[in-house]
Order: structure tokens, then sequence, then C-alpha cells
């Protein structure tokens, strides 16, 4: 440093030693600050928050190890699912999102015209088999087919005509499917369908299982549609859906929880000995499945005889179906003769008189 004098001329003054930094105090206080973490920027101290917080979580869960045991927890109680009360705002949300999905789920579905439309492709497209008689088509055929019936149809056809559903039908050494066990396939899939929605309507919580109620109420919608039991007195009616939807309840619910699947029921043999009694015989043809290799044309051929055969159904033949009206009343008038208190129920005591006390005793027991 200098130090200027009137007349111009300066002395220097010596220097000063600078002290080593280890000594300053405000070096050693800054040293000290950084050290604890507070004179860090945000996102530093945000990591090593994050790993205070992850290393407690960890030794917590090493804790809560050591005391449980060695082996580790395999099952947690599901979250039971809140259902919204009945006429809360939720509560009509879901009802109409359930209405318009199971309306757009119908509107695709071939009604009874385009299910005669399809039926006059095939038929006016076909080529006839010279051994058998029978009309076939190949994969053009087929392609050609699906063309004219979604031009006349629409697009909601064309979903049956893709190459997997041609090979799932059996063919011959000209690789062609009868058009026959193809149109069966097509009316079965729209019935089940049909079914599926019908049963999803009065599915009330929405799980997709039917209670024994609902389960009534689904056969009793379906009495007028089927010819051999639209006659049905008018009083016998309710004890009939009671015993039908007992039949699928024993075979759809074997845990005896009280509601049965709708896909079980929809895949049972019920359903199908049920749908027998449709004048038309269709919808007792065995649904075809995507894991389904090939179809029997003679099975097909065998049910269309039934098809268009306009001979009245005898009692014999009624009798031998399990949901017809004549074993319906058998069922009830043996059960009736049994309950000898008539009060509604069997006792023990009166089931065993069961098919001349036939029954064992452990099923007794159980039942």
């Amino acid at each position: 440093m200098y130090s200027g004098s009137s007349d111009g001329e300066g002395h220097e003054t010596p220097q000063r030693k600078i002290p080593p930094a280890s000594s300053m105090l405000w070096v050693r206080n800054l040293r000290r600050f950084i050290g604890s973490g507070a004179g860090l920027g945000s996102e530093a101290l945000m990591e090593l928050e994050t790993k205070r917080i992850l290393l407690d979580i960890f030794k917590e869960k090493q804790q809560k190890d050591a005391q449980a045991g060695t082996l580790p927890s395999f099952y947690k109680k599901a979250c039971l699912i809140i259902k919204p009360e009945e006429g809360s705002i939720s509560h009509r949300v879901q009802r109409l999102a359930k209405y318009r999905f199971l309306k757009k789920q119908t509107d695709i579905l071939l009604n009874a015209d385009d299910l005669d439309a399809m039926w006059v492709c095939l038929r006016e497209n076909c080529v006839i088999d010279d051994s058998n008689a029978a009309e076939k088509m190949n994969y053009e055929d087929f392609c050609h087919i699906a063309s004219v019936c979604t031009e006349q149809i629409g697009p909601k056809c064309r979903r049956f005509f893709s190459p997997s559903n041609f090979m799932k039908f059996e063919k011959d050494e000209s690789g062609r499917i009868a058009i026959l066990p193809f149109y069966l396939y097509v009316m079965r899939t729209v019935s089940l369908t049909q079914a599926r929605i019908d049963m999803s309507e009065l599915d009330g919580d929405s799980d997709g299982f039917l209670h024994l109620q609902e389960m009534e109420g689904y056969i009793t919608g379906l009495i007028p549609n089927l010819a051999q039991l639209r006659d049905m007195p008018t009083g016998f009616i309710q004890m009939y859906c009671r015993i039908a939807a007992r039949k699928f309840f024993f075979f759809c619910d074997p845990h005896r929880r009280g509601k049965a699947c709708i896909k079980k029921v929809l895949l049972s043999n019920c359903l199908q000995e049920l749908m027998e009694l449709h004048q038309n015989q269709l919808y007792g043809l065995p649904f075809i499945s995507s894991e389904t290799d090939t179809v029997s044309s003679s099975y097909f051929s065998r049910s269309f005889m039934i098809v268009e055969s306009e001979e009245e159904v005898t009692d014999t033949e009624q009798a031998e179906n399990w949901f017809s009206l004549t074993s319906a009343q058998r069922i009830c008038d043996m059960f009736l003769a049994l309950d000898k208190d008539m009060n509604g129920t069997l006792s023990k005591q009166e089931l065993r008189e069961y098919a001349d006390g036939t029954l064992t005793e452990i099923f007794i027991e159980r039942g």
C-alpha cells in the first residue's frame, strides 16, 4: 500500500502476512455449516432426505421380518369393493353405463332378418357336392360371401367370416366346408350372446353372478319363447321356475354360495337342454369355442333334419328333457307325495322314502 503526500512522494509500507485458511474463523464456520448439510442446494437436500427415508423403511422391514419369522407373507386380504348406495349419483351413473353398454352389445347382434339374409347368401353362393349333394364352399367362396353379406347386412356380420372360423370346421379333400355347420355356428353364437345380455340385465349388483331370484326371473322371461312351454298353466309357472332354477344352481353353484356365475351357466349343459325346448331346436346345438379344432358335419346334418321336421313332439320325447313340462310336473307330484305333513319341506324321514328308499344315510345326512 502507498500513502501519498502533498509533494507527490510516497513511502512503501511492509506487507502483512496472510494466515493459513485453516486458522481463519470464518473458514472453520463455513466448513462446519456445509458439513451439516444446511448449506446444500434443494436437490442435494432432497437426495439426502430420500436416502434417509429409504434406509428407515428398510430397517423397519428387516425388524418386522425378524419378528414374524423367516417365511415371507404370501397372502394379503383384498380390499372390499364398496358398492354405491341405492339412489346415489354413483349408483345411477353405474346403472346408466351398464344400460348403454348392453344396448350397444344388442345393436351389434344379428337379428332374425340378418340371419335369414345370411342363409340366403350362403345358399346362393355355394357349390353342390356331387357325392352327397351337400352344399359346400371353399375359402374363396367364403371370402366372397363375406363381402356380399357385409353389403346386405352390414359390418356386424364380418367377424364371423374370419380365417380362424373357417379353419374350425371339417373340410373335405378339396378344402371345402359345409355351409350348414357354419350357419348353425353363427346362430348358436348369437343366441349365447343374447342370453349373456339378458342375464346381465338381471344382474342387479353387476358382479357377474346371478342369485336364485334373478335366475328364476330369467327363466320366467324365457318361457314365452319356448314352444314346448308356451302353453304352461299360469298357476304352475312359479313352481316351474323354482324347480328349473335349482337345477341350474345344483350344477353351477357347487360351493353353495347362493349365486351362480353367468359364464358357467352359459357353458353348462343345463342351458343347452333348456334351449332344446325351442321349436326349431337350433339353440340346442353345441357352441364351437376357439379351442375346438373341427366340427363334425354329420351332427349338424342330423340336427338339421330335426329343424325341418314339422312333426309334433310326443310326450315321451318331452319326458326325456329334464326341463320339459311333463318332467317338471312329474317331479312336483313326486315331492308333494313325499311331503306327508304338507309343510313345503321334506324331513329326513320323508326323504328316506324317495325312490323306494334307495338313498344312503350319508346322502340324507348331508342333505
